[in-house]
């Protein structure tokens, strides 16, 4: 399991089943959450719980999201990632200027939410992301170093940034398309073959001669499994 120690994350969403999916997922992850299903007690909760970062539902009854972001935004050093149904330019837009840090339409996938909360860890708290340990792998942002069983690997800067990926994402499939996006970036004109070339390099590294830590799912692409 990963160990991000005491980073804090707030949800406020209006339907409890919403609520309860992502409140297991990231505390799977390591994370210390708490829940609130409306504004009030989202301002409640902030002052008590003190969270790194806020993920606000739009559409709540009362007070909304937007009046939540302007007011914590206000007092707290928080990174506010926002939720609604709605794909409006307009919403988009008016959350930003209020001080949102990001913006999610409704449905999303946990890995993509995932993905975004780690982005505004980096940005806002860079200190408290520090060492993440996942399974056999212990991975320093600050240092750009990654440790298998208290092994440094000597890694390239690319290799670290596809192995951290692979590792924060492990359990998941991940495609070619998605690695390129991710790792080398979007505006990456190469072949998706160059993906195959850096994965042979890691498992070298790895020492993964039989594929156990980084498997190639058939016409998928990869998932690295470590627990």
């Amino acid at each position: 399991m990963r160990q991000l120690k005491g980073i804090k994350i707030l949800l406020v969403d209006d339907e409890p089943h919403i609520l309860e999916f992502l409140e297991l997922g990231l505390t799977n992850e390591g994370f210390e959450v708490m829940t609130a299903q409306d504004g009030i007690s989202a301002i409640s909760a902030c002052n008590k719980f003190q969270p790194h970062i806020a993920i606000l539902d739009v559409m709540m009854p009362g007070m909304d999201g937007f009046e939540v972001c302007r007011m914590i935004k206000k007092q707290e050093n928080i990174a506010v990632i926002m939720l609604t149904a709605k794909d409006e330019i307009d919403d988009r837009v008016k959350g930003l200027t209020l001080g949102a840090d990001d913006y999610m339409i409704k449905p999303f996938s946990f890995e993509e939410l995932l993905a975004r909360i780690y982005a505004r860890i980096r940005n806002h708290f860079p200190n408290l992301f520090g060492e993440v340990i996942i399974g056999p792998l212990r991975m320093d942002d600050r240092r750009k170093e990654i440790s298998m069983n208290e092994r440094v690997l000597e890694l390239s800067p690319t290799e670290y940034e596809l192995l951290k990926f692979m590792a924060i994402n492990h359990g998941l499939v991940l495609s070619k398309t998605m690695i390129l996006d991710k790792v080398w970036g979007y505006d990456f004109g190469g072949e998706e073959n160059i993906v195959e070339v850096y994965i042979r390099s890691l498992r070298d590294k790895l020492g993964d001669k039989e594929h156990k830590l980084i498997r190639t799912i058939r016409g998928a692409g990869y998932r690295m499994d470590l627990t």
